[in-house]
């Protein structure tokens, strides 16, 4: 993902001191009590890594540099935790390089998913239909499949 904008930061920290304001209220209530406060971006691994969670799409989706639209004949596919085929690409953002982060989103523009570029724009074009374009990172579908452990 690209850097932020100083507009871009502005308004993030701006929208983060609410939600600190609204911790700090919440810090009264104990912590086996309070079920969730503000949105979950993602969790930390046991090696320390951070993994991002589908939660964190919307805000993903308006800051996103590189997009990448399905067909119809895709959506379903992408959404069961499968990759990106060329077969299902509609269109891609030019220039976008290869294993850069992606939002996959329908060709109506809805936010499905995020992921990984396989191949860079130049080199998709290339490809043949059953080659991967984009490796599945998240999807919507995971708010159903996981339930249990999203949060």
């Amino acid at each position: 993902m690209r850097q932020l904008t100083e507009d871009e930061t502005k308004v993030f920290f701006e929208k983060l001191a609410k939600y600190e304001a609204l911790m700090k209220q919440a810090i009264s209530v104990g912590r086996d009590q309070l079920i969730s406060l503000g949105v979950c971006f993602g969790k930390f691994t046991k090696s320390k890594k951070f993994k991002l969670h589908i939660t964190a799409l919307d805000y993903l989706a308006q800051y996103a540099k590189y997009k990448v639209w399905i067909k119809p004949n895709g959506e379903n596919t992408f959404l069961y935790g499968n990759n990106v085929l060329k077969a299902h690409l509609g269109r891609i953002t030019d220039d976008t390089p290869e294993h850069q982060g992606v939002v996959i989103y329908s060709m109506s523009d809805i936010p499905l998913g995020f992921g990984v570029t396989a191949r860079s724009t130049v080199e998709t074009r290339k490809l043949q239909p059953t080659d991967i374009v984009a490796f599945h990172q998240a999807d919507i579908g995971e708010y159903l499949r996981e339930q249990d452990t999203l949060f």
